[in-house]
């Protein structure tokens, strides 16, 4: 192997260029900084965690606005990418869509829908949210970022890290040759047990949440669910097509993701506790997934004549903390500092409220005396909101089989969601801080307590207050018309809804009905007078 060459000396070096590393490569060009993003592989490349939210694409747009990337406003909303970037492939998110299933059992859908949940996420498609197809959005991000300057080098295999006073030395092989890279702060994108998890031996925190494993593939020719499984009640039509969603089926101890792509490609896969994925023999891959479509009839014929397009890939821990998020002169990104699992899409909205806390640490504080106690700050708050995370998505997995405790549990996340996004669009984003509201005063140990009660087994007795109790806790942040009994599982967007929590937004009706506009809402003369 050849003497080590030297690449240049930059302000900040941003290992793994995914989405989260592209776009903070980006942010910290538009404040000055020189710039070098590394990868250990090349773009495209497959990558899954897929579906946004519409407190992610809020962070987006936001985050493109403050620092002027006019390039990625567009891909916040499903409209405007189509306009702008019909050729960047992407999937169509109007909503939440969950079925509960008993294995093996087949059945007709329940008439008062007690075993589904619909929850819309935006009244149309045009200002609808988005799933990413990875190889595509992470390869545009990357190519935008280098016309802003910033250096790329791809198949570069980082090793490790030499803290000095003055900076950081990077060392690697690419190529067959050693490079190193001279820096003043490293940032880590590359996900959980990545770079600088290895290179600095930073060891794990336990999770609080049951171990869990996952079994996917990217497919072509799968057909729509709602062609085959879905039941009109009533004459009663669904608050958005049901495939144009974040698609969940829940099981006792584990749940199915199905996302749908404009380009024909289906992302789809399990995650299950140790002991369920042990029983569905996870670490046989196609077999395994083979066998549990059998399971479950609606899937499986909604998988009849799909082809696998990328083997199987098993992975055998999902959760994951880090015991350290950041030091002098590195840090983590969210999605490198820990991970929960895929439920509910919570990894995007942790990332994104994340890179834009250090983003502005790095735009604000660099090389200031506060640096190091922000840094520590952003850390403890990472840290804060990945074990609330945890918190939910474990009391979620142990109400698997108890599908009405379920649903209740979720609201606690879609009221959070709401109510923080309606805030920051309102310019009151001081009232949401943290992620699911885990720092609010009153909605943060309430929730905390209600998620500790649902981990341990109900009776039916204590389910029914347990589901009591957390519509309670939602109501002061309830803006969306959730656990209204009339609705019966389904939960359209609303104007009225969010106009009727002006109060608990701490505006008034003219501001609300100007911030729906805003959103893309066609405002009646009954939805606002009501």
């Amino acid at each position: 192997m050849r003497r080590a060459e030297l690449i240049d000396v930059y302000d900040i070096a941003i290992a793994g260029s995914g989405f989260a590393g592209s776009l903070l490569a980006m942010i910290a060009r538009q404040f000055g900084r020189s710039v070098v993003l590394i990868e250990k592989g090349t773009h495209p490349r497959v990558v899954i965690g897929e579906s946004s939210t519409p407190l992610s694409n809020l962070l987006l747009d936001e985050l493109a606005v403050r620092y002027d990337l006019p390039s990625v406003r567009p891909l916040t909303k499903w409209g405007s990418w189509q306009r702008s970037y019909p050729t960047v492939a992407v999937g169509l998110k109007r909503g939440f869509t969950f079925h509960h299933h008993v294995l093996g059992a087949s059945r007709l859908a329940d008439p008062d829908r007690r075993d589904q949940l619909l929850v819309a996420a935006s009244p149309r498609d045009e200002v609808a949210d988005t799933h990413w197809y990875r190889a595509d959005f992470d390869h545009f991000l990357l190519k935008e970022a280098q016309k802003l300057g910033v250096v790329y080098l791809d198949q570069v295999d980082l090793r490790q890290i030499q803290e000095e006073a003055d900076g950081v030395t990077l060392r690697g092989v690419r190529n067959d040759r050693e490079v190193q890279f001279r820096t003043k702060f490293v940032i880590d994108a590359t996900g959980p047990r990545g770079f600088l998890h290895r290179a600095l031996q930073l060891g794990e925190r336990d999770l609080d949440f049951p171990p869990t494993q996952s079994l996917y593939s990217h497919f072509s020719g799968v057909r729509r669910l709602e062609r085959i499984r879905f039941d009109r009640t009533a004459g009663a039509a669904p608050p958005y097509p049901i495939d144009d969603a974040a698609v969940h089926h829940i099981f006792d101890g584990g749940w199915i993701w199905v996302l749908h792509f404009n380009n024909g490609v289906t992302s789809a896969g399990v995650a299950a506790t140790d002991v369920c994925a042990s029983r569905l023999r996870f670490a046989e891959g196609q077999a395994a997934w083979e066998w549990l479509l059998d399971q479950i009839p609606a899937l499986k014929e909604q998988f009849a004549g799909a082809t696998a397009e990328r083997p199987f890939t098993h992975m055998p821990r999902l959760g994951f903390r880090s015991a350290r998020i950041a030091g002098n002169r590195w840090a983590l990104l969210p999605s490198a500092a820990g991970f929960v699992d895929p439920l509910l899409s919570t990894g995007f909205p942790l990332t994104l409220l994340g890179l834009a806390r250090l983003a502005r640490i790095l735009e604000e504080d660099w090389e200031k005396p506060g640096f190091a106690a922000h840094m520590q700050g952003y850390a403890e708050q990472t840290d804060r909101e990945l074990l609330a995370t945890a918190r939910l998505i474990g009391a979620l997995y142990a109400n698997m089989s108890n599908f009405p405790v379920f649903i209740a549990l979720t609201l606690l996340y879609f009221a959070a969601a709401s109510f923080s996004e309606a805030a920051r669009r309102l310019g009151n984003a001081h009232l949401v801080t943290s992620f699911l509201l885990c720092d609010d005063s009153v909605f943060g140990p309430a929730s905390s307590s209600l998620m500790e009660r649902a981990r341990k087994p109900l009776t039916q007795a204590e389910s029914q207050i347990l589901i009591r109790d957390i519509h309670t806790s939602i109501e002061p942040i309830n803006v969306a018309g959730l656990g209204r009994a009339e609705r019966r599982n389904w939960y359209p967007v609303e104007a009225r809804d969010v106009l009727e929590g002006a109060g608990k937004l701490n505006v008034t009706h003219a501001e609300i009905e100007a911030m729906l506009q805003r959103c893309g809402f066609t405002l009646d003369r009954e939805a606002v007078s009501g």
